[in-house]
């Protein structure tokens, strides 16, 4: 049976940008959840009057108004505020399954070495499992008996609680990736550091796509980050093979050409950054290359 009672040990943060009616419907569903979290709001610089809708219908939740768009980077801006150990990040057309953020800060506290549990994906409003589930409850990695599930390599901001703690520790989201990926960079840093992240089946997320979406745009993002990461943490020989795979088997049209040009123009600041992972995470990150490349939810990268 599912507690009532509020929890408060887990902040909720998320971004949105000018798709106030979604997020009105998030907000209003994370209200009543039995948790009762703090919510933390970024509205990146939104021209459709979300910033004022959200103070007159959701005081009691904290608002932050930067005033232009920062992507992912306004996660970062929220957990500013954070001050419960654990903070659950979802999207505005994503919302928590009632009792999942009990239960995630209770895997959390029983692991001081797990940075982060990301949930199954329910899209609706189908009820269908998201095609991402699968790849999160196959991962290749291997992992200590005492995790909670499959050891992953990366995770999705859209369906994760983290431990603040571990968020700060690894530098929270990279400006220069801004958003599409930019969980992948993060990841990576934690594992470097002795962080675990794992997937945990007994938690979810529900997610009901916008129909603001630009999946194109989105599509020219990602894949402009996944090179940016390649080079960024790949060594040189995983690193040319990456990116050789990619122009094989990529879409051939506009949004991949301007996914490369963005990428190759960025070259410049990832050459300076780069600072490529050991022998043993570089085994993790072949092995997980190796198993996206037959995921249906990766089809945009090949």
């Amino acid at each position: 049976m599912t507690r009532t009672h509020a929890d408060a040990r887990t902040t909720v943060v998320l971004i949105t940008h000018n798709r106030r009616d979604e997020l009105l419907h998030t907000l209003a569903l994370l209200r009543r959840l039995p948790e009762r979290p703090p919510v933390i709001i970024t509205d990146n610089g939104s021209t459709d009057g979300t910033a004022e809708a959200v103070a007159r219908d959701f005081p009691e939740m904290t608002l932050l108004r930067p005033g232009r768009n920062l992507g992912a980077i306004g996660r970062n801006l929220a957990v500013q505020r954070v001050r419960t150990p654990y903070v659950a990040f979802c999207d505005d057309d994503t919302w928590w399954e009632p009792g999942s953020l009990r239960r995630a800060a209770d895997l959390l506290d029983a692991r001081p070495r797990l940075a982060a549990v990301t949930a199954r994906i329910v899209v609706e409003p189908g009820g269908t499992e998201d095609p991402v589930v699968r790849e999160l409850r196959e991962s290749p990695l291997p992992g200590p008996d005492w995790l909670p599930g499959p050891a992953l390599g990366s995770f999705l901001a859209a369906a994760t609680v983290l431990r603040a703690e571990a968020f700060r520790a690894g530098g929270g989201f990279h400006p220069g990736l801004w958003l599409g990926g930019e969980e992948e960079l993060l990841a990576c840093d934690l594992l470097r550091q002795g962080w675990w992240l794992a997937y945990a089946e007994e938690l979810t997320v529900h997610h009901h796509a916008s129909r603001l979406r630009d999946s194109t745009a989105r599509r020219v993002l990602g894949l402009r980050n996944t090179l940016w990461f390649t080079w960024l943490r790949r060594p040189l020989v995983p690193a040319l093979r990456r990116t050789g795979h990619l122009i094989r088997t990529v879409p051939r049209d506009a949004a991949s050409v301007r996914a490369f040009a963005h990428a190759t123009a960025g070259l410049p600041w990832v050459l300076r950054q780069r600072d490529p992972v050991p022998p043993d995470l570089e085994r993790s990150l072949a092995a997980l290359e190796r198993a996206r490349r037959t995921s249906p939810a990766r089809r945009y990268v090949g």
